[in-house]
């Protein structure tokens, strides 16, 4: 069973189990699906409100580039447990012979570089969510305010858990043009830090 279809009972079990995954890099897009959920419930909690109708716009075309990246972030739950799984199985292959050992170093390569993307994109998708709560500050619903603000740490947690999956296996990259790639994910993470907290001070302010 795929971890986005378990119950959360049986997803938190399994979490706090001996198994190695899923870990880090699953709970961070988990986190952040479930930050830019809330976004989305904002928008939804905004749209058709005769109040709020000068938010209209902004909410309709928030709130479908909030399903968008939630289903993303949601399928990036279970493609960091099977990359990781993927590296596990890697390192399992036999190394008898030049050959074999030529094919096992390859396919581990192959695998670590995998790893290494997917955290990488749901940094990315992160980034992008906390860009689209950022449009709801002010032009939303204020009855839910605190949910954008909840939202952007979700958001933030999820960006600074990928950037840490991504540097865990950055050293096993042999590919150095992706290498230098993944690089970006450091001013990506100072970006997404700066941003959540001028949405967080600016929702509490608005309380």
């Amino acid at each position: 069973m795929k971890l986005a279809d378990m119950t959360v009972k049986d997803y938190l079990d399994l979490l706090k189990s001996d198994a190695p995954a899923p870990g880090g890099g699953s709970v961070s897009a988990l986190t952040a699906a479930q930050g830019i959920g809330l976004v989305g419930m904002v928008a939804a909690l905004t749209i058709g409100k005769e109040r709020y109708r000068d938010f209209e716009a902004v909410c309709i075309a928030a709130k479908a580039e909030a399903d968008a990246l939630c289903e993303k972030l949601t399928l990036a739950i279970d493609k960091d447990t099977e990359a990781f799984n993927l590296v596990s199985a890697a390192y399992k292959l036999p190394k008898d012979t030049e050959e074999l050992k030529a094919a096992r170093s390859k396919a581990i390569a192959d695998a670590t570089l995998k790893a290494t993307e997917v955290p990488f994109e749901t940094l990315t998708l992160c980034l992008e969510g906390l860009k689209v709560t950022a449009k709801l500050v002010g032009t939303s619903n204020p009855n839910a305010a605190s949910d954008l603000g909840v939202a952007a740490l979700n958001l933030l947690a999820g960006i600074k858990g990928a950037w840490l999956n991504v540097l865990i296996n950055l050293p096993g990259v042999k590919d150095e043009a992706a290498k230098a790639g993944f690089a970006a994910g450091a001013a990506m993470v100072a970006e997404a830090e700066k941003l959540a907290a001028e949405i967080y001070e600016s929702v509490k302010a608005s309380l």
